[in-house]
């Protein structure tokens, strides 16, 4: 939807001192790790901050497409306001067990028929009725914003001291 394909980031292991993570990029979970566990995510934690510099944090529904997490919030809600001030946000998976986490800076999409395939897509991920709201999406009275990690961090539970991992991204 965003123009790109997914890439392949530069895989890494997280800077976590105290932890006694190798060395060695044995057991390091793959792209392809996150990204099924982007797009099953049903519920995401997203990020921001408050112009007062406090953090923010909400549940939202998104969806992952093309390399970027999708996702529409009313331009008056506090995470929208927040985005309009600082871009930049932090947006977790539901499952804390099989995490990842994925930063970077928000933009809004401004393609109406990207908008158009979004609803779709998410109508039927949620089952639910975006016709209340999508005339003033389509129209760019109302965002649709999405995500292109600029990091990502992948967390299993049960592998964590082999498998952490750090995914960068040009």
């Amino acid at each position: 939807m965003a123009g790109k394909k997914s890439q392949s980031p530069k895989v890494t292991r997280p800077h976590i001192p105290g932890y006694g993570l190798p060395e060695s990029k044995k057991g390091l979970l793959s792209w392809k790790w996150a990204e099924d566990r982007l797009k099953k995510s049903r519920q995401f934690w997203i990020a921001t901050t408050r112009p007062d510099g406090r953090p923010h944090v909400m549940v939202i529904w998104a969806l992952w497409l093309e390399g970027a997490l999708y996702f529409a919030t009313g331009s008056t809600s506090r995470k929208a306001r927040n985005l309009a001030e600082n871009p930049h946000c932090t947006i977790c998976t539901d499952n804390a067990a099989e995490a990842v986490i994925v930063e970077g800076s928000i933009e809004t999409e401004k393609n109406v028929a990207k908008i158009r395939e979004f609803l779709k897509i998410y109508e039927k991920k949620y089952k639910f009725d975006m016709s209340g709201m999508a005339d003033d999406m389509l129209n760019l009275k109302e965002p649709v914003f999405f995500l292109r990690p600029k990091i990502g961090f992948g967390m299993a539970e049960k592998t964590f001291s082999k498998s952490a991992t750090r995914w960068i991204f040009n």
